[in-house]
């Protein structure tokens, strides 16, 4: 990776849009080395010159590759307009810095769990970003919708659950409903989908995620429920 080519090029991109005390807050912050001077004759700006010593300075401290690249893109990203962050992605994946590294240690814990691949569809961007709370609330309202459209029922949230799921008069069966275990599980999928709706997908869609914060093992947890309850209905029948 050609660090002084970035330096200069993420130096002349950025020099407008922070100051040189917010460089350097940033820099200990997310770097964590020592800055060094690297004079530049060709760098005039002070604001350029800074964001260039830091990433060389960055360059030269030993440590694992994979954590300066992660480093390097969070100093960037950090400094970088939120308007303007496709750009310096672009940018940086072209100089050979990928912006997946950044979230590698999420996505790896996201795939262990193997979830359901409409899981996967709503919610893996979300919950590798940090976003816990909308990668719940979009899994839970993608099943609300997928069971909506395979039971053909225009019910919502707990009512529509507790409707289309039950032995007597469900349109979805995973069962027979002929043993008392066929009507148990049955009734325990019907149960665990109204809940889902009422403790999950309810407050998610009504509450400010700042008041109702999901942390990550909690959010992980919950996408494994949606993920089973998903499986199950791949597995139902419709009767009308």
């Amino acid at each position: 990776m050609n660090y002084r080519h970035i330096a200069t090029q993420i130096g002349d991109a950025l020099k407008y849009s922070t100051s040189v005390n917010e460089i350097d807050r940033i820099g200990q912050a997310i770097l964590q080395v020592n800055k060094e001077s690297f004079p530049n004759t060709s760098i005039s700006s002070v604001r350029a010159r800074t964001l260039y010593d830091w990433v060389l300075s960055l360059a030269k401290t030993p440590m694992d590759n994979t954590e300066r690249t992660k480093r390097l893109i969070g100093f960037c990203l950090e400094l970088t307009p939120k308007e303007n962050h496709a750009g310096t992605i672009e940018f940086l994946e072209k100089n050979g810095c990928p912006y997946s590294l950044l979230y590698k240690d999420g996505l790896d814990e996201f795939l262990r769990r193997n979830f359901h691949s409409e899981v996967v569809r709503h919610s893996q961007k979300l919950f590798i970003q940090g976003n816990f709370f909308h990668a719940v609330f979009e899994s839970a309202k993608a099943f609300n919708k997928d069971v909506k459209i395979k039971s053909q029922n225009e019910k919502d949230g707990q009512p529509l659950m507790l409707n289309v799921w039950g032995c007597d008069s469900g349109v979805l069966k995973i069962t027979s409903c002929q043993t008392q275990t066929d009507k148990d599980f049955q009734d325990g999928i019907k149960f665990l989908s109204g809940g889902l709706m009422s403790a999950i997908r309810n407050p998610t869609a009504h509450e400010p995620a700042i008041s109702w914060p999901i942390d990550k093992q909690d959010c992980l947890d919950i996408l494994s429920l949606i993920s089973f309850l998903y499986r199950q209905l791949d597995k139902a029948v419709y009767f009308k």
